[in-house]
């Protein structure tokens, strides 16, 4: 019997913060031999300007160019489910039994952590596995 095959989530999206938690989750999959499943969530629908659309679907592509180059199993998903990007990565890392799921943090002020949802905040509080959150280097 051969052993499960590990899977590790990556929240993706084109920013530092997104590259910064792909470049991890890249080396979590290397070091755990695991395959990285890479979650890129938009609310569809319409509410994105096509540019940035067809932008995040080129970046998406070298992703996994690389990623195949390199040798990394991996899987690319863009989801547009109109959810948040928080529910799609714990949807998706229950899916997959992922062992982890990479996100990317950026900086915000006192006032904004208080104002704004956090994506970050709500994968924490509803993945099964641990989360591991990453900013990118200054």
């Amino acid at each position: 019997m051969e052993p499960p095959v590990l899977s590790i989530v990556v929240g993706f999206i084109r920013s530092p913060e997104g590259r910064a938690a792909l470049e991890h989750a890249e080396e979590e999959a290397r070091l755990r031999g695991a395959r990285l499943v890479i979650v890129h969530s938009s609310r569809g629908g319409g509410g994105e300007r096509p540019e940035d659309a067809l932008a995040d679907r080129e970046e998406l592509e070298q992703v996994g160019e690389r990623l195949a180059a390199a040798g990394v199993a991996h899987e690319v998903r863009e989801l547009a489910r109109g959810g948040s990007p928080a529910a799609d990565l714990v949807d998706v890392a229950n899916e997959v039994g992922a062992t982890m799921i990479v996100i990317g943090l950026r900086r915000r002020s006192r006032v904004g952590k208080l104002i704004l949802g956090s994506n970050a905040q709500d994968t924490l509080l509803g993945a099964d596995c641990p989360v591991l959150a990453v900013k990118p280097t200054d």
